[in-house]
């Protein structure tokens, strides 16, 4: 696309407001540490709850899912729509304990929750794996994304493309984190994810026209279905269990895999943003709450937000897509195709404003969130324990450069978006048993963790590179998920139960932080009577029910409205609107008052 003087003064806005916020917030997080990480632990849940929703809003999410519906259908997306189950866990189970725990990054969980050795080992091996590998990694194949949409949209070689995207865009976005710390990536967060929402609502919208509307799209991908002898409904939303579990046809989610997703991933996967128990960029939302109720309340509107708010405008432009180009080489192509070819040409500086936005939104997290890791739990920790606030802010901002440099040879160097995310989910399989019991557990240890990690690592490795399952796609996915989960697990139960727990002063202190459930803490309680003892898991569950339910359905009944099914998804919403009034009743009676914000 040729870029007009109107198109480039759209860029320049939305670059200049982005700088303009990152400045006037330096001061307020340059104050200490806490201020650059945790914004002094005084946000609203809105703005903490948007920001995790922007963040996980990346350049190559419509991409991304547009390659999955025009593979696998609108089921395809399971693949993420599973790990709902996992974020209201963190909701209902584990936001309240976070929070009260006061820490500044969730690898600094490690020493609170653990003692000696094996637990400072644990701490600076996860600052460096976390923060500097895996971070590098996701800004890697977030930037390959980014990379491919400046070269469509601006004509050029993939080697300019790159070039921008390193020498301009990413410097650019480390300035202003660098400057305005977390109250910096908050605000321009939530400046960025109105954007975001415009023009792809925008998008979604010239990419249906372009198909003679809603109707004729449904029509002519039900015309594709007949003369494709084997496919199935791409609208449909879950897989077609009559057909072998393995079955690979086109716009077909294979049953195997979908067991996997709503049964396994969620649960077991490592994941960042979809952490079993919380973790990463989430805990650093929680912490920057300004109570226990406001880091609730965040993480529950980020998931409303981010499943039932979010999805259906990439989906309707993947159904576009399968519809206006229906034998693309490379799926995921297919988005900036509508973009380039349908969008009007007088809003092409916007939409590329857009694409910014959403690269620089999740990019500005994970560098903040990584330079957390860092310093607070690595530098601090290790090398340097008694500097002053100063220092430490210093420190943060040339750790912050150091990831945007790495980042950027990452990027040069991976093959695809995919192969860098596969490897981030294959390499966490299993170790979320450990994330989630050792809140409720007090036997878990130090050695938990490490040998949770240790073994998913390896497993992934020989499955991916020496011992190969056979098959391909999703399903070659759920049999090496499923054998590095079984491995992973049985070997970090057998180091718990082989090795002793933590010790009695430990985890004393931490019971009475936290105060988890009792019921798995009962011999430490014995230890602390004067602590009244909490007693709501069975509450806390059934509200995690209820959140599940009242997202699916808002999803679901969506996804029929907007489809042509309107009295379905009216029926639907009504069902997830009664789901929200008992989850009201169910915070109401938890929290003794209504909630805030409710």
């Amino acid at each position: 696309m040729n870029f007009t003087l109107l198109d480039w003064s759209a860029v320049i806005a939305y670059l200049a407001i982005t700088l303009l916020l990152g400045l006037y917030f330096r001061s307020r997080s340059g104050r200490s540490v806490d201020d650059y990480f945790v914004s002094g632990r005084n946000v609203s849940w809105w703005l903490a709850g948007t920001s995790m929703v922007a963040t996980t809003f990346a350049a190559d999410t419509p991409l991304v899912v547009t390659g999955l519906v025009y593979a696998q259908g609108v089921a395809g997306n399971w693949i993420w729509w599973s790990f709902l189950l996992s974020g209201m866990m963190t909701v209902f189970l584990f936001a309240r304990l976070w929070r009260r725990s006061g820490l500044l990054t969730d690898v600094q969980f490690a020493e609170m929750r653990y003692s000696g050795k094996p637990a400072a080992f644990l701490r600076g091996f996860r600052a460096l794996y976390l923060g500097l590998l895996m971070n590098c990694l996701i800004l890697g194949w977030v930037t390959k994304a980014m990379t491919s949409i400046v070269a469509s949209t601006l004509g050029v070689s993939d080697q300019k493309a790159l070039a921008i995207c390193v020498f301009f865009l990413i410097p650019f976005t480390g300035l202003y984190v660098a400057l305005g710390g977390l109250w910096g990536v908050l605000w321009t967060d939530l400046f960025q994810f109105a954007l975001k929402m415009s023009i792809v609502i925008g998008v979604a919208w010239y990419a249906v026209a372009a198909c003679g509307g809603m109707h004729a799209m449904l029509a002519k991908l039900a015309a594709a279905r007949v003369a494709t002898p084997g496919s199935a409904d791409a609208t449909a939303f879950f897989p077609d269990f009559s057909r072998p579990w393995t079955s690979e046809a086109l716009w077909t989610l294979p049953a195997l895999t979908f067991v996997v997703y709503l049964g396994l991933q969620w649960w077991a996967f490592w994941y960042p943003g979809a952490e079993p128990g919380g973790g990463g960029y989430i805990a650093q939302r929680i912490f920057s709450a300004r109570d226990e109720k406001n880091g609730l309340l965040s993480v529950l509107w980020f998931n409303i937000a981010h499943y039932a708010v979010r999805p259906w405008p990439w989906i309707l432009t993947a159904l576009a897509a399968v519809v206006l180009y229906p034998h693309l080489e490379h799926p995921e192509t297919g988005y900036m195709l509508v973009v380039s070819q349908h969008v009007p040409a007088a809003l092409r500086g916007i939409v590329v404003a857009g694409f910014m936005a959403a690269f620089m939104s999740t990019y500005a997290t994970q560098l903040n969130w990584g330079a957390s890791y860092l310093i607070a739990d690595f530098y601090r920790r290790f090398l340097k324990a008694n500097a002053s606030e100063e220092h430490y802010v210093m420190m943060s901002r040339v750790a912050t450069v150091l990831l945007v440099v790495v980042s950027a040879i990452v990027s040069m160097r991976l093959s695809s978006i995919r192969s860098g995310w596969e490897f981030v989910l294959e390499a966490g399989a299993g170790t979320g048993g450990v994330y989630l019991l050792r809140w409720y557990w007090w036997r878990i240890n130090a050695w938990s963790e490490i040998s949770a990690m240790a073994t998913a690592l390896v497993t992934s490795f020989v499955l991916r590179w020496v011992a190969h399952f056979s098959g391909s796609g999703p399903v070659l996915f759920a049999k090496t998920a499923v054998a590095t989960t079984a491995i992973t697990t049985l070997v970090w139960v057998v180091v718990t139960l082989i090795t002793g727990p933590e010790s009695e002063a430990r985890l004393v202190e931490f019971y009475r932080k936290v105060r988890p459930d009792v019921r798995g803490w009962r011999p430490v309680a014995k230890l602390v009577p004067e602590v009244s003892p909490t007693v709501d898991l069975g509450r806390n569950l059934a509200a995690w029910l209820l959140g599940c339910a009242m997202v699916y359905l808002a999803l679901f009944g969506i996804g029929r409205f907007v489809l042509g099914a309107r009295g379905h998804g009216l029926v639907l919403l009504l069902g997830s609107a009664a789901c929200a009034l008992a989850l009201r009743a169910n915070l109401r009676h938890s929290w003794g008052v209504e909630p805030a914000g409710s």
